[in-house]
């Protein structure tokens, strides 16, 4: 008698084979997931271990350990590491994973509904929108704030939805959104907002304020505590959870639009639900960190290419994989030139703009 799990069949069993090939290649699928969750814990012990001040990732474990109540024994570390760990490092790092996270499903999202590999997190708005806001509120040195939020995070938040909103109501032609006039308009917007900012990075005479401006375009988690996280993270869960109960749609959206409406899918109510919970996670992950190009570009592209494009699979994976490569990149930033701190910017796109353009060269590829 052959055996249940057995992917060898007879010849006559050829529908068999197929079926029991792709039941294995998803059991597959979701090992690789569990594998890069374990990953992520892993490098996020790494990124508290990591610092001017080096602690050792096995000190890093007793700490927490000690904390959560399940090791006993000497306290046999300096109490500067606890403080160091808990009041700094812990903060930032989990700051980044979310952030990573956030990043990169955002990605996966929007290179679905555009069906574009080059689609990207900030295409219809949401990063030149915080820039402008958050450059608005260093120039004219706005104070305000509530509920966590300080005036630039608050600024940045708010221009992000707004220029979200703006592209597209703008983009909406009789009662639907075409893609390609969403992309026009958000590249439109962009370009607008992108030159408002640098006119007020210029026209401001305060030399420190000029630097702020820079520092928080070039994206950066250096001021990153309990706070910040508190506050970003209804917007990212809430966001998430949205876009996570749409992974099946994602998937018939790929057929074609005309194609997904013939199934049922209200495709205009879907995308517009989507970029709702896109931008407002998007925004909140942006005006803690600034701009932080390429994560949303590369990692769920990647995982597509290796694992497919079945969004129950790829949303998560895509997350867990941005939240390893944001702690990573902050690593570097925080480590490479210490004490001083590179802009996370700066790192993501030492890496990314390589990618990116390795991409280009594969569509033209493909085009042509």
């Amino acid at each position: 008698m052959r055996s249940s799990n057995s992917c060898k069949p007879s010849s006559g069993d050829s529908h068999l084979k197929g079926d029991c090939h792709l039941n294995l290649f998803r059991r597959r699928r979701w090992l690789f997931l569990a594998l890069a969750c374990g990953l992520l814990l892993l490098m996020a012990t790494l990124g508290v271990a990591w610092g001017a001040v080096p602690i050792p990732p096995d000190a890093v474990l007793r700490i927490l350990g000690y904390h959560l109540g399940t090791m006993t024994g000497p306290t046999d570390w300096p109490p500067a590491w606890e403080t160091i760990l808990f009041q700094i490092r812990f903060p930032r790092v989990v700051l980044a994973g979310l952030v990573g996270m956030t990043l990169a499903v955002a990605g996966a999202v929007y290179q679905a509904l555009f069906r574009n590999p080059l689609a990207e997190p900030y295409l219809i708005g949401v990063s030149s929108g915080a820039s402008f806001g958050a450059t608005l509120a260093i120039v004219l040195v706005w104070r305000f704030g509530g509920g966590g939020w300080n005036g630039v995070s608050l600024s940045a938040f708010i221009g992000a939805l707004a220029a979200t909103a703006a592209i597209y109501s703008l983009a909406r032609v009789g009662g639907r959104t075409p893609v390609t006039t969403l992309i026009l308009a958000g590249v439109a917007v962009n370009a607008l907002l992108s030159a408002a900012t640098i006119f007020l990075m210029f026209s401001v005479q305060d030399a420190f304020r000029a630097m702020h401006v820079l520092g928080w375009l070039m994206g950066s988690l250096a001021l990153a505590d309990w706070e910040k996280t508190r506050v970003v993270l209804p917007y990212v869960v809430g966001g998430l959870a949205v876009i996570g109960g749409y992974a099946h749609t994602l998937n018939v959206l790929q057929l074609d639009e005309e194609q997904a409406q013939s199934l049922g899918v209200a495709v205009e109510r879907t995308k517009g639900i989507l970029v709702l919970a896109v931008s407002l996670a998007t925004a909140a992950a942006v005006s803690v960190s600034g701009t932080v190009g390429f994560v949303g570009l590369i990692v769920p592209h990647i995982v597509r290419l290796a694992w497919g494009p079945d969004h129950r699979f790829l949303l998560p994976m895509s997350g867990a994989l941005g939240a390893v490569a944001l702690i990573l990149a902050d690593g570097v930033a925080r480590t490479a030139f210490s004490p001083r701190e590179l802009p996370l910017g700066v790192v993501t796109a030492v890496v990314g703009a390589p990618f990116f353009l390795y991409l280009l060269r594969r569509q033209k590829r493909e085009v042509f």
